[in-house]
């Protein structure tokens, strides 16, 4: 599911921790001076002479509720995150049999917290760390699955799914299904008692599945990806566990056999198992489906038995497939719905179609959920909930939905949807991979949130809503991001009575109640104005806002949608994809830090071009104030002449690609590319990719001297592909990719 890969295009540049010396003193300065301003500049005089009062473009309560369904947080008390510090960590949340007492989360980087289900609960403790066999620095590995004998605690056994630091076969980790013991009587589980049932060998460090049920006749059933080995055709093929729903018997093993095989498996005739490596001679007896990619998170209807299950796509479709015995779901023939025109021989029995699809126009990373049983939502009482990670869309289906449903809209959560979870009453939750938890709802009306209309938000002029309101203060960042070739006018909203606290690393933090605007446009008309805000709780989001062809005012685009301007596709990003380019760790309000905006800027107010930090200086919106702005160096625009050419391919992965690849970051890619990180520091220089080679030989993060072999390259220039960076561009930036070629070509060293 590239569940660490989804960064979206909603930004500008990330914080940046810089202790270096000033670019000057790195390298020889450049030869080229700046451009002159449009409008003569005087040192030390400000664009404008006062603070400008913003009694309007203010962040409102966020919404809460739905027609239908809504989610609320639970447990706010808590928060998963990674080891580095950042979340994007939670995979999974269950509870044991019989027991409401407590919740267990399965977090991605190898451990399994648990805490007591109370409201108010603030601490978890650990149930089992296996972090240090655990490979989780891919892309979509880590500890994925786990599942409680159904007589825990008097079973003392608990099985869990994890990707292994072990390759075996190959470019990806091995994938392992183990057992594990408790010693205190279901307090925590015991690391040295694993017990490894299956092994599955992989090509590849994507599509791994993982998810791990018992069923109601007791067996247990476990979900493996193809191991996205583009070249084979593993999802058809019946002598390996790729790609397949398994099914085996963990109470009747005999001799030397690590399980047993149900006699009503269909291809239980076969005599040996595949468990050394997840292939054999003949077929695998314990396969139960197939024909599956990336089936990411699957669930038994509590009341029918039947399986329910999200198969993640490739380029096009996302699909949810009601599974049964012997089933065939097509992969890679087809694609949801549709032919891939790939060969992949003669399928074993019809191929079945999915019960619902959408494109990723919707969405473009399916979660599987849950069939609602039970009685807080009577609406929704056998339909099954799904939602999307990328989109942050939730739907629902009645179970009888005949094939082949193509969805629309659905509830923009705003989550990053890593899965539901039902609990011993069939009530349902989503796991946001945030770190946070919530609550599947239902509710009639929509309370707080933001306008539908942009002339109706307080933050454009009220007689002409391509001005901005008279309280904000415009703003550029010198090292701007690319957002498909549109032109861009940016302002701030700040509360009157409210300070921008300037950190000691020169990122900013702004307080609640701020708005950040953002115009887009393309052939000269405006197409988008997005509003980023930090809501009065504290939690930042973005809103997109689609203009009229009359250019007189634009509406709310919930949920993301793209559409055909001209020659251009543009997207507009959902509420979720905005948050996962504006990173936590990056603080949030990206391009507003003090080396980007250390330049200066025309004010329409006042009809001066003057430096942005001793403006933001005298009219008194900096805690504390900058101590010298005019001798602060800003970053060199990457496609201007300013810097020398190291320096501006420098500024331009700190401006497009360290919001996310720095300590603490959403991505399981171990680098930094932060502006002042020593390139021998990022761990990016002359280091193998572990997301993924593309087919490159003797691939390289960064080759040193060699553009051709550079994975970081190569992801820059594809589009329409789940491997492209950032993921959610349209268009090739090609200027940035020349940037960064002609760099990498020209490095001789890490050093």
């Amino acid at each position: 599911m590239s569940l660490a890969l989804l960064i979206a295009g909603c930004g500008g540049s990330g914080g940046d921790n810089d202790n270096s010396p000033p670019p000057s003193a790195q390298e020889p300065p450049p030869t080229t001076p700046d451009p002159p301003p449009t409008q003569p500049v005087t040192p030390g005089v400000a664009g404008l002479d006062a603070r400008p009062s913003n009694a309007t473009c203010i962040a409102p309560e966020r919404a809460s509720g739905s027609g239908t369904i809504a989610t609320e947080r639970v447990f706010p008390n808590l928060r998963f995150t990674n080891p580095g510090g950042g979340s994007r960590n939670p995979l999974l949340m269950i509870q044991a049999p019989r027991d409401r007492s407590r919740w267990f989360v399965v977090e991605r980087f190898g451990t399994v917290k648990v805490f007591d289900n109370n409201p108010t609960v603030a601490t978890t403790s650990m149930f089992l760390d296996i972090g240090a066999r655990v490979e989780s620095t891919c892309a979509e590995c880590g500890l994925l699955g786990m599942a409680f004998h159904p007589d825990f605690p008097a079973t003392p056994r608990v099985y869990l799914v994890y990707t292994s630091l072990d390759r075996n076969g190959g470019n990806g980790p091995d994938t392992h299904l183990s057992e594990f013991t408790s010693p205190d009587g279901g307090l925590t589980l015991n690391p040295a008692s694993e017990r490894v049932l299956i092994t599955i060998y992989k090509n590849s460090v994507h599509h791994h599945g993982g998810n791990i049920i018992f069923g109601r006749d007791g067996y247990l059933y476990f979900v493996a990806g193809d191991g996205n080995a583009a070249s084979r055709n593993d999802a058809q093929d019946l002598h390996t566990l790729l790609g397949k729903v398994i099914r085996i018997d963990v109470n009747s093993a005999t001799g030397s056999a690590l399980y047993g095989i149900p006699s009503d498996n269909p291809l239980a005739a076969s005599t040996a198992t595949c468990h050394a490596n997840g292939r054999g001679e003949q077929n695998c007896p314990e396969i139960w489906a197939w024909g599956l990619r990336n089936p990411w998170r699957w669930s038994f209807d509590r009341q029918t038995g039947d399986i329910w299950l999200g198969d993640v796509g490739e380029a096009e479709i996302e699909e949810v497939n009601h599974v049964v015995r012997g089933g065939n779901y097509g992969w890679r023939c087809f694609e949801g719905s549709q032919e891939t025109g790939r060969g992949c021989g003669t399928p074993v029995g019809p191929l079945l179609p999915p019960i619902a699809q959408y494109t990723h126009e919707l969405g473009q990373a399916v979660t599987g959920g849950y069939v609602y049983r039970s009685s807080a939502i009577p609406s929704l009482f056998g339909h099954y909930l799904f939602g999307d990670f990328v989109s942050g869309r939730i739907w629902h289906i009645p179970v009888d939905t005949p094939p082949t449903l193509n969805v629309e809209e659905g509830y923009d959560s705003g989550l990053l949807v890593s899965s539901f979870a039902e609990d011993l009453d069939g009530e349902l939750y989503v796991v946001s991979m945030r770190g946070d938890l919530h609550r599947i709802t239902g509710s009639g009306t929509v309370t707080g949130g933001v306008a539908t209309q942009l002339s109706a938000t307080g933050c454009v002029d009220p007689n002409n809503a391509t001005a901005p309101a008279s309280g904000l203060i415009p703003y550029e960042p010198t090292a701007a991001f690319w957002s498909d070739g549109a032109d861009k006018q940016r302002w701030i909203g700040l509360p009157d009575g409210q300070n921008i606290s300037v950190k000691d690393d020169g990122d900013w933090d702004f307080p609640n109640g701020t708005v950040l605007v953002k115009n887009f446009r393309l052939e000269n008309r405006l197409v988008e104005t997005r509003l980023f805000m930090r809501h009065p709780d504290g939690v930042w989001a973005g809103y997109s806002y689609e203009w009229n062809a009359e250019q007189t005012d634009a509406t709310l685009v919930r949920g993301g949608k793209q559409v055909t301007i001209g020659a251009n596709t543009w997207i507009y990003p959902s509420e979720s994809q905005c948050t996962q380019c504006h990173t936590e760790a990056a603080g949030h309000s990206l391009g507003l830090e003090t080396k980007q905006l250390a330049s200066s800027i025309a004010y329409p107010q006042t009809g001066r071009t003057a430096n942005q930090l001793v403006t933001l200086n005298t009219i008194n919106t900096l805690s504390p104030p900058i101590a010298d702005p005019a001798a602060e160096i800003a970053y060199p625009a990457p496609t201007g002449t300013t810097g020398t050419l190291t320096e501006r391919a420098r500024s331009y992965l700190h401006t497009n690609c360290a919001q996310c690849h720095r300590p603490g970051g959403p991505t399981t890619a171990n680098m930094d590319l932060r502006y002042s990180t020593p390139l021998a520091s990022t761990n990016a220089c002359d280091v193998a990719p572990t997301a993924g080679d593309l087919e490159i030989a003797d691939a390289r993060i960064i080759a040193p001297g060699a553009a051709n072999r550079s994975v970081a390259v190569a992801r820059m220039s594809l589009r329409n592909d789940p491997n492209q960076m950032p993921p959610i561009g349209a268009h090739v930036d090609t200027a940035g990719v020349q940037l960064i070629s002609e760099w990498i070509d020209s490095l001789t060293s890490c050093n």
